[in-house]
């Protein structure tokens, strides 16, 4: 089956932006209806994912081998930078700090700076990084989506090693 799958780029790619779509969609879930606070790496893991479902949307609707390795290997690279970050959060989990420094509360940072100065810090997030709100099978948000990131950047070194092996058989 996974074979058939890596013949198909286009819906690896289509299923890399549902599940970008889905990941995206549940932390807004935890943020806005569970009310946890998201921290400045829970905000970097976000954009990240924003940008592997933009760069993802593209590589859904081209067909080509040139344009399917380079899409795939765009969406290797923005996977490692995103399982980075949340492997670095699920360190800072599991080895918290002596002192926090990742974020301020949100109403602070309106009430003490200028809006102009403000709205980049709200970009941050405003939670602790290394406080564990949630879990579901013992694993954290994190945790979580450093194997979300470790599994797009699988699918992607995989259709970046088949584009790369169809273009020297042929």
């Amino acid at each position: 089956m996974l074979l058939t799958l890596l013949s198909r780029p286009r819906l690896i790619f289509a299923l890399m932006v549902l599940t970008c779509v889905g990941l995206l969609s549940f932390g807004l879930y935890l943020q806005h209806v569970v009310g946890l606070e998201p921290c400045p790496m829970c905000i970097v893991q976000r954009y990240a994912l924003v940008l592997i479902a933009l760069v993802a949307i593209p590589g859904s609707l081209c067909s080509g081998r040139i344009v399917t390795s380079a899409i795939g290997c765009i969406l290797l690279v923005l996977s490692v930078g995103g399982a980075y970050v949340a492997a670095r959060q699920s360190w800072l989990q599991w080895y918290p700090p002596e002192v926090v420094s990742c974020g301020r509360d949100f109403y602070g940072m309106v009430e003490t700076f200028p809006l102009r100065t403000a709205i980049p810090m709200i970009f941050r997030g405003g939670g602790d990084c290394s406080q564990v709100d949630w879990t579901f099978l013992g694993g954290s948000v994190a945790n979580w989506s450093f194997l979300a990131f470790v599994g797009l950047g699988l699918l992607s070194a995989l259709v970046c090693l088949r584009a790369s092996v169809a273009a020297k058989i042929q």
